[in-house]
């Protein structure tokens, strides 16, 4: 067998792809989950094969994304909730 030499595009392609398309879903709809962004990037945008859960992306975005993107939890339905820096978690209501 021949040793591997490849630069590693193909693995550089996907992940700025997907920084790109996390990046884009969470401006186009701030306060979403890490389930709504992986159901968008399953369903929406084709990435079937890329075994994504929201555990990965949740990890994914705090390791890769954290100077573009902030989360803040939910206490609501328990689960983190993710913004753009600079945007404001929702005032809590008197409900």
């Amino acid at each position: 067998m021949s040793k591997r030499t490849g630069i590693g595009s193909q693995k550089k392609a996907r992940f700025n792809r997907m920084c790109r398309e996390v990046r884009h879903f969470v401006s186009a709809n701030p306060g979403c989950s890490a389930q709504a962004i992986v159901a968008n990037l399953n369903h929406d945008q084709g990435m079937r094969n890329h075994g994504l859960t929201p555990r990965k992306v949740g990890f994914f975005i705090t390791r890769h994304l954290g100077a573009s993107l902030t989360w803040w939890q939910d206490h609501r339905a328990g689960r983190r909730v993710y913004g753009l820096i600079g945007d404001e978690p929702p005032k809590k209501s008197n409900l």
